[in-house]
């Protein structure tokens, strides 16, 4: 007897249970019986049953003992392999190279303290793959320790995988707070955080042009960002053998006085942006001229003021309108707290407000959203009244959605559309800072209490986001990623808003990609893959107990994640 299905035309196929019998060189069947209705798994126990192997129970063959998520940690280390990102750390394997690239992985799977570390990665199975299972916290501060002395190695061979001669540098610069007191890093300056009471700590990342980490320096928390470009070139030049090289950086960090230090180094260029002051004194003196606009969106521009220098004015109208819009929010906000003094004012009528007090309560409020410069006050003693500047505003108003680039590139090797694209690549620097201040490898808040601690502690951080970078281009296809966008950077209108691709379209809408899979963000991605589990069974029928593992089976969404990851490069 045996069990066959037969199709049914338009109706779901016959399960029959069936025997044959040889009259001559004929075969007849003979149906038994029709079990279409029964389950699919007690119509396949039935198939192995007449085909002569023996059933029993799952649970009294074996009992799974233990079930650790895998899947997310065998896509990291794939990548790792695959980048030979291990070899870059240290050409031999160590102890503490398998501690540092344990908490590089752990870092992007769940972003903890370093005692949280050790026990989280018992809960997948990292702890197994790095066989670091036994390591303690203090076993990972020697790690770190281990990792910050060869920073300068593993930076010279970062750069010497993305960078060459005339390569595109881009660097920027942020800060995060720190929690606690003992740290000679965390100083009170400009918190970037917005976090107020706290010391913070300051960072400077550079990067390729594509937004690939390449070095990171930590610098103490009241240091200006313009004060750390010189450190950087002495890297590009001194560490990295590169004796020219294009940096670019935004108008907060390479400042007039920063430029001028950059002429000194013949083989640096730079690319940078005016402040709006100087934008200002180009229309004043008549160099830059709205009508430049009339035609087109950019144009270049030259000035004595910028000898040796090429000037790209740009005009984007989404910007120009978005300014005007919240300049009048702010106006209107700082006019509802000027009218609520002003009624404090009226109502004081038997002992009114002096002029002295008056202007303690506008001082206050005044400048608030930063709107103090377009108003004009008119205070005595017992009368607050006030009216906008006209002439102030329209000043400004000129200026909406206007921006100019300044470079030292000659026109030969760049243009101007290109100056203005490079510029604007720098928002991928911000991406990798968004990124590690987020909820993806959170460098924020800063514990650690010895600066050589802190310092590892962002090294570490900003290698993980180097392996977290690769894995999102690879998978680019199922990511609500724009899978077309660095191409399109090449080509697109360098100063209108950027637009997506057709393909992040159609993800963004229909929420699967061109060949059905769901889309996912790279957290979500990640969850999904930590389903294909690693059990360890144990064998029930053996008198010793004998246990072996079995992976979960990959779904096809896992499996394309795999595949994809199989090619980084």
């Amino acid at each position: 007897m045996y069990v066959e299905k037969v199709p049914n035309r338009n109706s779901p196929p016959a399960i029959l249970i069936r025997e044959a019998t040889r009259d001559g060189k004929r075969i007849i069947k003979r149906t038994i019986a029709n079990i279409s209705h029964w389950p699919e798994e007690q119509i396949e126990a039935l198939r192995h049953v007449l085909k002569g192997k023996t059933m029993v129970p799952a649970d009294e063959a074996f009992s799974v003992q233990r079930s650790l998520p895998h899947g997310h940690v065998e896509a990291i280390l794939t990548t790792i392999n695959n980048l030979g990102f291990d070899k870059l750390l240290a050409g031999r394997r160590s102890r503490s190279r398998d501690l540092v690239i344990a908490m590089i992985i752990e870092q992007i799977i769940h972003s903890c303290s370093k005692l949280a570390s050790t026990r989280l990665w018992h809960t997948t199975t990292l702890a197994e793959e790095m066989s670091v299972a036994d390591a303690s916290a203090e076993d990972l501060y020697d790690a770190l320790d281990w990792l910050l002395v060869r920073q300068k190695k593993i930076e010279k061979k970062l750069a010497e995988r993305h960078l060459q001669e005339g390569s595109t540098v881009l660097y920027d610069v942020s800060s995060s707070y720190y929690e606690g007191h003992t740290c000679t890093l965390a100083r009170f300056g400009h918190s970037k955080d917005k976090k107020k009471g706290k010391p913070i700590i300051v960072y400077g990342v550079m990067t390729d042009s594509v937004g690939r980490p390449i070095a990171v320096e930590v610098y103490p928390g009241n240091t200006g960002d313009p004060t750390t470009v010189a450190d950087q070139v002495d890297k590009l030049r001194s560490r990295f053998d590169l004796s020219r090289v294009l940096l670019v950086g935004d108008r907060g960090m390479l400042t007039q006085s920063r430029i001028d230090t950059l002429r000194s180094y013949p083989g640096v260029g730079w690319i940078s942006a005016l402040r709006s002051k100087s934008i200002r004194t180009l229309v004043e003196d008549k160099h830059l001229q709205m009508s430049l606009f009339d035609d087109q969106n950019l144009g270049e521009i030259s000035s004595p003021d910028y000898p040796n220098e090429r000037l790209i004015a740009c005009m984007n109208p989404l910007l120009q309108s978005q300014r005007r819009h919240k300049r009048d929010d702010l106006l209107a906000m700082t006019e509802k707290l000027l009218a609520g003094i002003a009624q404090q004012v009226a109502r004081r009528t038997k002992s009114s407000l002096g002029k002295a007090e008056i202007g303690v309560k506008v001082g206050k409020v005044i400048n608030r959203y930063k709107m103090a410069k377009h108003f004009k006050l008119f205070i005595e003693d017992g009368s607050f009244s006030w009216k906008r500047n006209e002439e102030t505003i329209a000043r400004e108003e000129a200026l909406d959605g206007i921006y100019v680039i300044r470079t030292s590139e000659p026109k030969e090797s760049l243009s101007a559309a290109d100056t203005v694209r490079t510029y604007k690549s720098l928002s991928q620097v911000e991406r990798l800072f968004r990124t590690l201040k987020g909820v993806d490898l959170r460098v924020r808040p800063i514990r650690h209490r010895t600066e050589n601690h802190v310092r590892a502690h962002i090294l570490l951080c900003t290698l993980a986001y180097y392996i977290e970078w690769h894995m999102r281009k690879a998978l680019a296809p199922l990511l609500f990623e724009d899978e077309d966008l660095d191409e399109d950077r090449k080509t697109r209108d360098p100063v209108l808003p950027a637009k997506p691709s057709e393909s992040a379209k159609s993800k963004k809408t229909n929420r699967v990609n061109a060949e059905g899979f769901p889309v996912h963000s790279f957290d979500t991605l990640l969850e999904e893959l930590a389903t294909c589990c690693r059990n360890r069974c144990r064998m029930t029928s053996s008198p010793s107990g004998a246990t072996f593992d079995q992976l979960t089976q990959r779904t096809q969404l896992q499996q394309k994640a795999m595949e994809l990851l199989e090619c980084t490069q």
